[in-house]
């Protein structure tokens, strides 16, 4: 009985959150969750506070991120590196499909997934148009854009809210992190390209003019915000490397950062301050932690544990099969009840298993691999995709259901599999 109500509220809460009724904020069915999840006793108010313990910085770095990344897209940063790498291709359609991809890989690594996706693909999908291709050459920009943003948000701590509470939850430090990450993340941007090239090549123009294009500098809004992102930047990336050793919280160091740009754009014409704090996802907060409060529940119904079991008995047929089986287990979870809560259920999961030194290691990042990856097989694989889909339809590129479920199987099933590969290589040698 204990179990069978755990598991309702967690299913109805994903129902409410996917579904989003009248725009409800996602926020809000996972606090109603929770809450239940308290009232029924599958968890307590000790449990609450430890969930708030563990996801708190994760969620408030995850926001301030997004507020820089507001600006710089406010300011014209992200359109001007867009227009460089397009000038840069001087006038190669496939090169110049490359270099997009290129930078949509450095946004997300730097300022998040749901920055690259959400915020890269509307500039990317302007210059297509600007260019006069035809709708088939853009839908292959845009989904590449997309999948682009979670195959290759692994390398940073901050590059996926997933990674985040993973670093938090097991005590990883960015450089240690990083360090394990760099190369799978390579791995799974080449694999992308491989997959994307061979899905659409038919699609990927050969040439295009590039004077239909405006000036890089013609994207700048704020000429002295702009040479100020410069140091912003850097100050930040400053802060990322220091927080290993620095004994501060990550998002201590990125919400300064964002305090300083926000103060520094408060007098520009070109960003409004108080729009960009208001419509910052400050529900994110409230999301995590009462997903994470249902999520618990199912850790002390007994759920977790009987996951832990399947955990184990992947380890124990030797780290290849650690890796592939926990990386796809949460793909697979991921790309049917979003990937947040999979990777949590995964999180706990791992920590009951009887596994120490490099097996762990191979558990937690394949988890975090298997969640960043799988969600991309389904629109309903993580919140970023569905509004994602939203944005573009609202800009008139209409993709089905249908269409997003087969090619994202197609181009996230074999990049997974080399990216697990990836990652069992590198480790072995690493450690």
């Amino acid at each position: 009985m204990f179990a069978s109500i755990a598991i309702l509220i967690f299913a109805a809460t994903m129902v409410f959150v996917i579904w989003q009724p009248r725009g409800l904020s996602i926020g809000w069915p996972a606090a109603v969750g929770a809450l239940l999840a308290l009232m029924f006793g599958i968890v307590n108010w000790v449990d609450v506070w430890t969930v708030g313990g563990i996801v708190w910085n994760a969620t408030l770095t995850f926001v301030a991120l997004i507020v820089i990344s507001v600006i710089l897209d406010e300011v014209g940063f992200f359109e001007w590196s867009a227009l460089h790498m397009a000038r840069l291709a001087r006038g190669d359609g496939k090169r110049m499909f490359l270099y997009m991809l290129a930078l949509g890989a450095a946004v997300s690594a730097f300022f998040a997934n749901d920055g690259a996706a959400l915020i890269l693909t509307p500039i990317m999908l302007a210059q297509v148009r600007a260019l006069q291709m035809d709708e088939r050459r853009v839908l292959a920009f845009v989904m590449a854009g997309g999948f682009i943003a979670d195959t290759t948000s692994l390398p940073l701590i901050v590059s996926n809210l997933t990674n985040i509470v993973t670093a938090d939850y097991f005590g990883i430090g960015f450089v240690e992190y990083a360090s394990r990450m760099v190369v799978p993340n390579l791995v799974s941007f080449v694999a992308s390209l491989l997959m994307i090239v061979l899905v659409y090549r038919r699609s990927i123009p050969e040439a295009y003019r590039p004077a239909d294009l405006k000036k890089p500098s013609e994207a700048i809004r704020d000429v002295k915000l702009f040479r100020l992102s410069w140091w912003i930047i850097a100050v930040l990336f400053g802060a990322y490397l220091s927080s290993e050793w620095l004994p501060v919280p990550v998002c201590l160091l990125v919400g300064a950062a964002a305090a300083v740009f926000l103060a520094a754009a408060s007098g520009s014409s070109a960003v409004h301050a108080g729009k960009v704090l208001r419509e910052a996802p400050w529900t994110i907060v409230i999301f995590s932690i009462g997903m994470y409060v249902v999520v618990y529940g199912l850790r002390n119904a007994g759920l977790t544990e009987q996951l832990s079991l399947l955990i184990e008995w992947f380890a124990g047929q030797g780290l290849y099969v650690a890796a592939l089986g926990m990386g796809y287990l949460s793909a697979i979870l991921s790309s049917g009840m979003n990937n947040l809560p999979t990777l949590l259920v995964g999180t706990l999961a791992i920590d009951e298993t009887q596994t120490d030194g490099l097996m762990r290691e191979m558990l937690i990042y394949a988890n975090v691999i298997g969640s960043n990856l799988g969600p991309k097989m389904t629109p309903i694989g993580s919140l970023a995709t569905l509004i994602w889909l939203h944005v573009l339809a609202r800009k008139g590129v209409r993709i089905t259901w249908g269409y997003y479920f087969k090619i994202g199987v197609l181009l996230t099933v074999p990049t997974l599999l080399l990216t697990l590969t990836g990652l069992y290589v590198w480790l072995k040698w690493l450690l």
